[in-house]
């Protein structure tokens, strides 16, 4: 008997055969994340780690977004009470924790846009397909922020140390044609092929041997959860420490006044 799946106000779990869907779903706020979003999501991947009725896992967004990162006003929140992020960071590392222990093979629907916190969520899936509409970037720094919630983490791995670089360093969003063809993601589709295209790949994975694919993925994920084991606890660390900054006060102020920002290093 299957058992009967977890009822969430921020993501919708769904079952088809074999295949079992997260969809973030704040589609109004292009699935931002904030205080509920950080505090379910690792409790749905908890689920999905668990569930018997299910070989595959595929994860989304609702709406016109993937995940648009973290919610402003959620963000300026924090900032005002710098001590409330503490409990995010743990509740992040829980994330990322649980999208590296997960032995079913996860598929992201990129849907749309893939920023921040979103953009870590969709690397640490096993297999990306975009849409060719989405972007992807990992733009902490551009409000002030260390990208210390796994970015660090699995940016390199992908698509090397250089790389990574340019981009953490940078802020810049990448078309999911380029970051296909850098090999940030797997493949970027015409926005009216995607579902065809996630559909076939997930029934091949489904069609497979399902210890043979898991064990394999566990093999494939021994390296980065060892680099995420030396990174992980110094990277929230650090971005603890620079919520508390005046140049992330001022990187949210910009955003929301949609100016540039001005950075003091203070």
């Amino acid at each position: 008997m299957m058992p009967d799946l977890p009822a969430f106000d921020t993501i919708l779990l769904a079952r088809r055969g074999r295949l079992l869907t997260l969809t973030l779903n704040r589609p109004d706020a292009l699935n931002a994340v904030n205080l509920a979003l950080h505090d379910e999501l690792p409790e749905a991947l908890a689920f999905a780690t668990q569930d018997s009725g299910s070989d595959v896992i595929l994860l989304t967004g609702a709406g016109r977004a993937f995940s648009a990162g973290g919610d402003l006003d959620h963000m300026e929140h924090n900032a005002a009470n710098p001590h409330l992020f503490d409990h995010e960071a743990r509740q992040a590392k829980r994330i990322l924790t649980a999208l590296l222990d997960v032995e079913k093979p996860v598929v992201c629907r990129m849907n749309g846009h893939a920023v921040g916190l979103g953009a870590t969520i969709a690397l640490l899936c096993d297999i990306i397909i975009a849409a060719d509409t989405a972007k992807i970037g990992d733009p902490h720094v551009g409000i002030g922020l260390v990208a210390g919630d796994g970015g660090a983490v699995v940016w390199a791995e992908r698509i090397g140390l250089a790389r990574a670089k340019e981009y953490l360093l940078t802020g810049e969003l990448l078309t999911a044609a380029k970051a296909a063809e850098i090999g940030l993601i797997n493949h970027a589709v015409p926005a009216d092929q995607l579902d065809a295209t996630v559909d076939g790949l997930c029934q091949r994975l489904l069609d497979g041997a399902p210890n043979a694919i898991r064990w394999t993925k566990l093999l494939t994920n021994m390296e980065l959860k060892r680099i995420a084991g030396a990174v992980l606890e110094a990277g929230i660390a650090y971005e603890s420490l620079s919520v508390r900054s005046g140049d992330h006060r001022e990187g949210l102020a910009a955003l929301r006044e949609k100016r540039k920002a001005v950075f003091t290093g203070r």
